[in-house]
């Protein structure tokens, strides 16, 4: 089988190489390199030029940078070349810079691509990012995150954490770069910009990231880790962070006295203060709701942490997973070309997922705690799924007709239970009409409540005496009035 040999050049000069990468570049092998704009490329062609040590002669691919438009197109032309050289001579070397199993996207296209079809040896080298860390002058770190500046966005960075970021070729990237910080860190937070291989480090903040005139494929951008108190932006990391402390031993009292239980109605409650701020069209409260309903989730998360059955990372699993098989129409072979055929996508990889064998245990999945209304309109849309349905909304109207009698005659009767029974089904009833006018019950009765209190408050504040005090046609009077304000 045909052989490439992947040398790691170090991030220095010669004096960095390995022993054995120095042999396999003198043992009458052809090498090429990606480019010719690396330290010890130039000491070796020098020494080649000084005859000393004719034998070693790296050729490079520079030229294809000039030749093709993307970076994609030139590392495929490159993998493809050193495929045929291989092919051609049996046994070349491919060197690259630092170590080859981290930032040499040829090599990994190379194993990835042609591990079937070439042999592949590595002679690792010195890592760039050994040195970048060095260069750093950081110690003070908990953990290090390094990502390539292709593929990253603004989800992988950790701000309290060391990030060191490579691949950042030309000012472009660097620009993309910055974008990316900024919607994370503070636009001040200090960035360190190192050439690995010219030993050079320069200190800036996030937005002058891209004022930089020179790059090259050893520079690397560092990010400092930010102490949580002085963040201007947080993630859901920071946010766990802190409800872990809120329930630590010198936390607050009152959260570390919760449970499940003791704050079920907090989900709730935030839950509809959501669906208000969205009702009053108002986005600076949505933020604030939005976060108030992820903290009960991060706080539910960590009281399983504690109580070792489950933590956040088991809930976003879970969620991720869901999202993956309900969508079958996005992530696999299932064709969804409206949202109906998605929602009917949806529904049949539930019921799969569920096991919901018989269309009663469909009904019966619908979550006891949902408010009533909300929990008939579910109900009832799911019987209609099997066909279980009035043909129009006029069977609806003669149903409601139907159970607003009977509900009168256990009223004319007096008998409470019938009256409770009868008036259950007459709500049932007109939830029915509502979900064939695609009204929903709940959004409707909290409107009407709402323009119920605008229109008591006129009554109160147009009044000339206390409530109290007033007849009910008095208060008819001003309530009819407020209909017109």
């Amino acid at each position: 089988m045909d052989t490439i040999q992947i040398i790691g050049l170090g991030a220095g000069g010669t004096e960095g190489l390995t022993i054995k990468a120095y042999e396999a570049l003198g043992s009458n092998i052809p090498s090429f390199a990606r480019t010719v704009r690396h330290p010890v490329i130039k000491e070796l062609n020098k020494k080649t030029a000084n005859e000393t040590n004719k034998n070693i002669q790296i050729r490079c691919f520079d030229c294809f940078f000039e030749k093709y438009d993307t970076f994609d197109e030139v590392y495929e032309k490159i993998t493809d070349n050193l495929v045929e050289l291989a092919k051609k001579y049996g046994k070349i070397n491919y060197c690259t810079a630092g170590s080859p199993y981290y930032g040499d996207i040829i090599t990994k296209k190379l194993i990835n691509e042609y591990k079937n079809e070439i042999n592949i040896i590595i002679i690792d080298g010195i890592s760039f990012l050994d040195k970048c860390i060095k260069l750093s002058g950081f110690s003070d770190y908990k953990s290090i995150k390094v990502l390539d500046c292709l593929e990253a966005d603004e989800f992988s960075f950790d701000i309290n954490s060391l990030n060191i970021v490579t691949q950042v070729y030309d000012i472009e990237m660097a620009s993309q770069l910055k974008l990316k910080l900024m919607e994370i860190y503070p636009d001040n937070a200090p960035v360190l910009k190192i050439d690995v291989l010219e030993n050079l480090v320069k200190k800036a903040p996030i937005f002058m990231l891209d004022t930089e005139k020179n790059y090259e494929f050893s520079t690397y951008f560092c990010i400092l880790p930010i102490e949580i108190s002085k963040n201007t932006v947080y993630n859901v990391a920071n946010l766990c962070r802190i409800v872990n402390r809120l329930r630590g031993l010198d936390g607050c009292p009152w959260d570390i006295k919760q449970t499940h239980k003791s704050i079920r109605q907090n989900v709730i409650e935030e839950a509809y203060e959501v669906v208000d701020a969205i009702d009053n069209e108002n986005v600076d409260n949505l933020v604030e709701e939005l976060g108030d309903l992820l903290f009960q989730v991060v706080f539910h998360g960590e009281i399983g942490s504690e109580d070792g059955y489950f933590n956040l990372s088991d809930i976003v699993t879970n969620v991720c997973k869901k999202m993956y098989s309900r969508h079958p129409h996005v992530f696999g072979d299932i064709k969804a070309a409206n949202a109906e055929e998605a929602l009917e996508s949806w529904e049949m990889s539930k019921q799969k997922e569920k096991n919901l064998s018989t269309y009663t245990d469909n009904l019966k999945d619908v979550p006891k705690a949902l408010s009533p209304l909300s929990r008939s309109y579910k109900i009832q849309k799911r019987a209609a799924e099997v066909g279980f349905d009035w043909h129009n909304a006029n069977g609806a109207i003669l149903k409601i007709k139907e159970e607003l009698f009977e509900f009168l005659e256990e009223y004319e009767k007096n008998d409470s239970v019938k009256m409770e029974e009868e008036f259950g089904d007459l709500l049932f009833a007109l939830v029915n009409f509502a979900r064939f006018l695609k009204i929903n019950p709940d959004i409707a009765l909290n409107k009407t409540i709402n323009k119920f209190i605008k229109r008591f408050e006129y009554i109160e504040t147009h009044s000339k005496k206390d409530l109290r005090q007033m007849t009910l046609e008095e208060m008819d009077e001003l309530w009819e009035e407020s209909t017109f304000q």
